[in-house]
């Protein structure tokens, strides 16, 4: 684009801009060199913290039973660049970043990383522009439907158990064979996970990594941490 459409800029976000220079330095790609226009790139940095702030909030308002491991796995799918894209998308932003002439198309999986880092960049424009609450409504908007729909997916049970252990005693879980059957080409392993100051859980797995996991879903569902 040549210039800046505020007007209709202002329509897709829902925010009219006191100061218009902090939009245009929130769509401009650093490749843009011209007369000394600011780039987004800093309010990238910011506009990730707000993103972060809003979508926490948000998550412990929606799901109160919600444990801290499911909300941190809700929170990454939110702030994902994946998701940070698709809401710029939604809003048709590439039309309005400013690039340089070796950027020709900002459509795409290839410069989805350029479209979400914009998107944080005008979360920190608005925010700067109006305070928290600006901003927030912004990213309810935008975020809450899919806020909503995330899904809170486990992650994986070393990686939860080592988390939960740690919270408890500062000690990491240790796992041990306790025992091998089966041919070579078909082995199944047994294996004890233990955890500082409770009992050891075991589990079972065609390769050692497979039998830790099975241990560690084991202890976290006995232990309450998992349903």
């Amino acid at each position: 684009m040549a210039e800046f459409d505020h007007s209709q800029l202002a329509d897709l976000i829902g925010h009219t801009f006191a100061d218009e220079k902090r939009l245009e330095h929130a769509l401009t790609h650093a490749s843009a060199r011209s007369g000394g226009r600011g780039n987004y790139e800093r309010l990238e940095f910011l506009g990730d913290r707000v993103l972060g702030l809003v979508i926490a909030e948000l998550l412990f308002s929606l799901f109160p039973a919600a444990k801290e491991g499911e909300l941190s796995v809700r929170l990454n799918q939110l702030v994902s660049a994946e998701t940070c894209a698709s809401v710029a998308d939604d809003l048709q932003l590439h039309q309005f970043i400013k690039t340089g002439s070796d950027i020709k198309s900002l459509t795409g999986k290839r410069m989805a990383s350029v479209r979400a880092d914009v998107m944080e960049s005008l979360i920190a424009a608005i925010y700067l522009d109006a305070g928290l609450e600006a901003a927030r409504t912004f990213v309810v908007k935008n975020w809450g439907a899919r806020a909503r729909a995330s899904t809170g997916a486990k992650r994986d049970a070393k990686t939860e158990l080592q988390e939960w252990a740690h919270g408890r005693s500062g000690i990491a879980p240790t796992y041990t064979i306790v025992e091998r059957t089966g041919p070579d080409h078909e082995p199944q392993f047994k294996v004890k996970a233990d955890v500082a100051g409770i009992e050891p859980e075991f589990g079972t797995g065609r390769s050692r990594r497979a039998a830790e996991q099975d241990a560690a879903a084991r202890m976290l569902e006995r232990e309450g941490v998992w349903t």
